[in-house]
Order: C-alpha cells, then structure tokens, then sequence
C-alpha cells in the first residue's frame, strides 16, 4: 500500500515493556558434563511471571497487575517459560537467561 499504511512487520501488537525485580545473578545454567549441549532461553519477563506465580504466590491477577501486562499476557509468558524449563531438564539442555524487549526494573 502507499505511503506504509497497513504495512505490519511481524505479527499482532508491538510489545509494551515489563516491570521485573531485578535481573538474575547468573545468566546461564550448564548441565553438569554438558556445556555445549543445545540450549533454550528464559527471558527475564518469563522468569518474572514464574517468580511472582510459583515462588511469591501471588495470583495471575496480582502477578500481572505487578508486572504491568495483562492476564493473558502474563499466562503466556507463564506457560512459555515453564515449557522452556521443563524441556530443557528432561532433555539436558543448557538454559539462558536474556532480555527481550524493553523493561523497567522495579524498586519494591
């Protein structure tokens, strides 16, 4: 179309930022014996919704109310990240911590 109307580069809404705690003490976790193995990456907006949910407790509704996303965005990032670790401890992979996007860290 001219002008770059109703041009979309990639698929739905531009992500907004995320509100986390911090950023990890460490980046990146080795099987033992297994360094070069095939790897996944965490993000941290994934690890963050873990941290709210399974260790804080907090509900999906708080979890993401903290975070500054929706529920469903939370649920995603949620069931993105579970799978990424269950994958890799079953399958000996190495796991990668990153950032993906902009995010704000959280001074609580």
């Amino acid at each position: 179309m001219p002008g770059g109307y109703g041009r979309r580069h990639g698929r739905g809404r531009r992500r907004g930022p995320r509100w986390i705690s911090g950023i990890p003490p460490a980046c990146s976790y080795y099987p033992a014996g297994m360094k070069y193995s095939r790897s996944v990456v965490l993000t941290y907006s994934e690890l963050e919704a873990m941290r709210l949910v399974d260790v804080e407790g907090l509900t999906q509704e708080e979890a993401a109310a903290k975070m500054g996303v929706s529920r469903k965005t939370l649920w995603n990032e949620l069931k993105n990240g579970r799978k990424k670790l269950v994958e890799a401890i079953i399958n000996g992979w190495n796991i990668e911590i990153r950032s993906e996007g902009e995010y704000y860290i959280r001074q609580d």
